[in-house]
């Protein structure tokens, strides 16, 4: 993996986990490196998905594989979120 690479992962991670973020209920007291994390993450899980289900490669935007990984980055940091709370709340 090239520079480049690395860092349109690290945008295209930002956007999904802050896409992700907003979709999630409640209220994510999480930071934001911890949101771009998630949303690296669930880029990479949601492709995963998308191409068990044969959707990864299509023409044009692939909308489906988006919202495949939208809905695992807001499942990401409902699950952090919530892993991180507890975590806070201990101390």
């Amino acid at each position: 993996m090239t520079v480049t690479g690395i860092i349109t992962a690290i945008i295209i991670g930002a956007i999904i986990g802050f896409l992700g973020r907003l979709v999630a209920p409640g209220k994510q007291d999480i930071p934001i490196w911890v949101t771009i994390l998630v949303g690296i993450v669930a880029a990479f899980i949601g492709t995963w998905i998308a191409g068990l289900f044969g959707v990864a490669e299509t023409r044009g935007i692939d909308w489906i594989e988006l919202i495949m990984q939208i809905v695992v980055a807001a499942i990401g940091v409902t699950i952090v979120a919530g892993i991180y709370g507890r975590r806070a709340v201990r101390r």
